[in-house]
């Protein structure tokens, strides 16, 4: 009798374990499931209609066709480069951050050379060109010490380099006139310089570079020139990404290039001066410009608070008070400020 009872309980398991296997073979997803995971990709849209490199290839073509002969890097080949160059020799670290909250637009102008290595001439373009007129007024990028003013007559021409406390160094090249002097220090947005066409230069603009112990970082990593601001509070040094550009977009590019033309024909006909010969004059143009200006601005993605106030000539505690805020509340893309 017991081992009747055993040989069935044996069965009963092996009949349950058969379920079981049965059940797990026959296991199949929710149709609802299916149905949303098909729709979901459906509605994935394709990268390549979003994406054109031949669009973007002629774009830049015809962008930057005038682009002159890069200048020779002054920090390794340049004249005098044993004053420019105070890194030689020492050990550069792999990654490095960066803060860059607390910035300034040297000029207002786009790009009109981007950075990058130049097959025509066989040389890298270790800055950016941004457009600007004779006598416009350029301004340091962030707070720091002014280290050399000096001349190039075929290269940089009149050229600025200032050392900032977030350990960058900026330089501005093909200047007409300097308004600071060697181990002077400036705030961010602080006049340092008139715009020129000094050295080699075909026509007008800011030859500008950032550098971090003399690596030549592309300006366009750390600035958004087509928005008038930083990418990020912060830019991360990578000696593997240095050279690259981020959300480099050649419409973005392309429409402020548009719009910046458009203002200065408008001042232009308007009987304004297209050459200014100080700081002074630059400054008056920009008051009036503000008089006239928006009583509020949107804003855009990844401002602060110190971003708005500052692009709009005010203080934080003034925007704060305009607003009805404190001067640690968030702000959201989209929003809407007063800065008047």
């Amino acid at each position: 009798m017991q081992n009747i009872k055993i040989f069935t309980r044996a069965v009963a398991a092996v009949a349950l374990m058969g379920a079981f296997t049965t059940s797990a073979q026959t296991f199949h997803l929710p149709k609802a499931h299916t149905s949303e995971h098909s729709q979901l990709i459906a509605k994935q849209s394709s990268v390549a209609n979003q994406v054109s490199v031949q669009e973007t290839r002629q774009f830049l073509d015809n962008l930057f066709r005038e682009e002159t002969e890069p200048e020779k890097d002054i920090y390794t080949e340049g004249w005098a480069s044993k004053r420019v160059n105070a890194y030689a020799g020492m050990q550069v670290p792999d990654r490095k951050v960066i803060d860059v909250s607390e910035y300034c637009m040297p000029v207002p102008g786009y790009i009109t050379s981007p950075y990058g290595y130049r097959p025509r001439f066989k040389r890298e373009h270790k800055g950016v060109d941004l457009k600007l007129s004779i006598g416009d007024t350029v301004r340091a990028a962030f707070d720091g010490k002014i280290r050399l003013t000096n001349f190039e007559r075929n290269g940089y021409g009149y050229y600025v380099i200032a050392r900032h406390d977030n350990g960058l160094e900026t330089v501005y090249g093909h200047l007409s006139k300097f308004l600071v002097k060697p181990d002077q220090y400036v705030r961010r947005g602080q006049p340092i310089a008139l715009g020129g066409n000094t050295g080699r230069s075909t026509g007008p603009h800011l030859h500008f570079e950032t550098r971090f112990m003399g690596v030549p970082i592309n300006p366009s990593a750390i600035f958004d020139f087509a928005n008038q601001t930083t990418h990020t509070d912060t830019y991360t040094f990578d000696k593997r990404t240095y050279k690259q550009a981020r959300n480099f977009d050649p419409a973005a590019t392309k429409e402020y290039q548009e719009r910046y033309q458009a203002q200065h024909r408008t001042a232009s006909a308007a009987g304004a001066p297209t050459k200014r010969t100080d700081a002074t004059s630059s400054a008056k143009k920009s008051k009036q410009n503000k008089t006239t200006a928006s009583t509020s601005v949107k804003v855009k993605r990844g401002d602060t608070l110190s971003k708005v106030a500052q692009r709009n000539g005010i203080t934080v505690k003034q925007l704060c008070r305009l607003n009805g805020i404190k001067s640690s509340a968030k702000i959201k893309a989209g929003s809407t400020l007063r800065i008047k």
